[in-house]
């Protein structure tokens, strides 16, 4: 294993009955399992259920709290729900705080049209900022993405896709490395 490996938690921001975003994932987890330099962990907002309002101290959110505060970079895979994220993927996201702050955040959106989510990551990049998260500038998008699954049903992307994702994954452990560093010299304060 690399010595200096970045810890990525990957959100799957979908809960719908009928969602891509396990498809998507997979795939994406299985691009970032080809790195010697980052391992992950998948949190699925359908599997991890938050309360209805920001309780900090609720079971859930304390229950989740170490696995997104041991992280040092963060991965959202986000549709385009009506030209902005998912409603539970919000709510997971205003539970925490301390735990995005200084950390980098790459995108994996797609969406029906042909924007591939590009809407969902711009309102993702203004929620981030406001936790002092750091937005990788390349994501990876899927537009049409309806498009990218093959006749039995499997998600069969482009190879470009493949090289989309190297690019952002390659920023996203360069911040981590640069971020973790830096706070292990001295205290992010805001």
């Amino acid at each position: 294993m690399f010595t200096d490996a970045i810890h990525a938690v990957v959100l799957v921001g979908s809960a719908r009955d009928g969602r891509l975003a396990p498809s998507v994932a997979h795939w994406f987890l299985a691009q970032a399992g080809q790195r010697a330099d980052l391992t992950t962990d998948a949190v699925d907002v359908a599997e991890t259920p938050m309360p209805s309002g920001l309780g900090e101290n609720a079971p859930e959110v304390v229950a989740l709290r170490p696995r997104l505060a041991t992280a040092d970079a963060f991965v959202v895979v986000v549709p385009e729900y009506n030209r902005s994220i998912p409603g539970p993927l919000k709510t997971l996201i205003d539970c925490f705080n301390p735990e995005w702050e200084a950390k980098p955040v790459g995108f994996v959106s797609y969406g029906l049209s042909i924007a591939g989510g590009v809407r969902a990551v711009e309102h993702l990049r203004q929620i981030f900022a406001e936790f002092h998260a750091v937005g990788m500038k390349d994501f990876v998008a899927f537009p049409g993405i309806l498009d990218h699954f093959d006749p039995q049903g499997a998600f069969a992307p482009p190879d470009s896709s493949a090289a989309a994702a190297k690019l952002m994954l390659d920023q996203l452990c360069w911040w981590g490395r640069a971020l973790r560093d830096a706070k292990a010299r001295s205290t992010y304060g805001r």
